[in-house]
């Protein structure tokens, strides 16, 4: 059972905030140190202090762990973050334009969500994760018991009848807005707080009998949610089942919720043989059918045209522009057999496993990669990196259908590093979860 809970949520007041765009951020793992300086310089209370805070030399009880400890304590006893006065579930829109010039509107739920092991089978991962960013996670709650970072959760509701559940609630109140200013500001942040407890219960029981959801992003909080669990029932065996340490800072969209969109990543390859595109091409031949086109926009127009069934990509090297589509599977089930047919499908799968590993002779996964391949967001980017000679190869990709996520979930796979893009991330410092005492005191 998927069994979520409402929580005295942590927010800012706003009476000492006045405006939430100067102190929310993106997720941590979306932030790089020139970001997270500019975060700083924004606003003193902005919340990358405590979710993010830079790295000093550490002297004894002094570290980036116990700095967050400060600023929390501080803040709270300031009044600049405040507790619920009673336990709530949240709602989170956000409205945003993709890059095909659609607007989009995405409703998301926050809750406290119960952790079970992800054999159980109610919550499953679709990505790997890595030790150093656990560790980092553990040693934050650990030091602030409490969880700050949201963890995206994609829920099975064909009929999107919990987004039905929450509309009047929607309609009869007014969100505060915001903007993230500083990584994604073009899209507007709109969040309700819930409290009537006939609601958080029909919510509740809607939720209950549902499996199989999966993390679309926050992989690494999740385990961290597990280990701090597991940590804590070994100190307190005589807790309660309903101990908030039982539970994760969980935020909830339908899979069939029009407004979830999964953008592509783009792969850039630097490569130190530096061999020619149209030998690299050739090289390509007996697994593709090699397309060549006149222009960047012919290839994008033939990339959006793929057949579903036949993975494709496009490719540019400062002057060929060509359409990769894969003519059969049987190589990837040579060069892949420990994984499932639903793995091998995957774009990004062929390019690695096919391309990038068994044509250009490179590394991939695990961080081998950091000097051979960069993943863009923003395709711009990557032709304007080739053009300049910093980069061989682009290779341009179609987004992971939300289909094929579901696929490789229920197999039990992990997919590829940089697969999904679900755009736009879930901000910090709109609502945070204490982890001590009961989940609903």
């Amino acid at each position: 059972m998927a069994i979520i809970r409402p929580f005295r949520g942590i927010r800012y007041n706003t009476n000492r905030i006045g405006d939430l765009s100067q102190v929310i951020a993106q997720p941590y793992d979306r932030i790089n140190k020139a970001q997270q300086a500019a975060y700083y310089q924004q606003h003193a209370n902005n919340f990358v202090r405590i979710d993010f805070g830079v790295t000093e030399p550490d002297t004894p009880g002094n570290n980036v762990y116990t700095r967050a400890r400060d600023y929390a304590a501080e803040w709270l006893a300031d009044g600049v973050l405040q507790r619920e006065s009673q336990p709530a579930m949240c709602v989170l829109e956000q409205t945003f334009v993709t890059p095909d010039g659609q607007t989009h509107t995405r409703r998301a739920l926050t809750a406290a969500l119960q952790v079970t092991p992800f054999e159980d089978g109610v919550i499953l991962p679709h990505e790997r994760t890595f030790s150093g960013p656990k560790t980092d996670r553990l040693n934050l709650t650990r030091a602030t018991k409490a969880a700050w970072g949201h963890i995206f959760i994609l829920y099975p509701d064909a009929e999107n009848r919990i987004n039905a559940l929450l509309q009047p609630a929607l309609q009869q109140s007014t969100p505060l807005q915001a903007r993230e200013l500083l990584i994604e500001p073009a899209v507007m942040q709109r969040f309700w707080t819930l409290t009537d407890p006939a609601l958080l219960e029909a919510i509740g029981r809607e939720m209950a009998p549902k499996r199989s959801l999966v993390i679309a992003d926050g992989h690494h909080r999740y385990e961290t949610a597990l280990n701090y669990r597991n940590e804590m029932r070994a100190q307190h065996p005589e807790a309660p089942a309903d101990a908030a340490f039982n539970f994760a800072l969980g935020t909830f969209v339908s899979m069939s919720d029009p407004g979830l969109v999964v953008l592509p990543t783009h792969r850039l390859v630097r490569d130190d043989a530096h061999r020619a595109g149209n030998d690299v091409l050739a090289a390509l031949a007996p697994y593709f059918d090699v397309a060549q086109m006149s222009d960047r926009a012919a290839l994008e127009a033939g990339l959006r045209g793929a057949n579903a069934e036949h993975p494709r990509f496009g490719f540019y090297d400062g002057r060929a522009h060509a359409l990769l589509t894969l003519r059969s599977f049987d190589i990837m089930a040579q060069l892949a057999p420990e994984h499932t047919t639903a793995w091998r499908a995957l774009d990004v799968a062929v390019l690695h496993k096919l391309v990038v590993e068994q044509v250009l002779g490179l590394a991939v996964g695990s961080g081998h990669d950091a000097d051979n391949i960069s993943y863009l967001r923003d395709v711009n980017a990557g032709y304007a990196a080739v053009d300049r000679g910093d980069a061989s190869y682009l290779f341009v990709l179609n987004p992971t259908r939300m289909a094929q996520v579901n696929a490789c979930t229920l197999a039990g796979e992990k997919m590829p590093q940089k697969s999904t893009d679900f755009y736009p991330k879930m901000v910090g410092g709109l609502v945070s979860m204490a982890l001590t005492g009961r989940i609903e005191e």
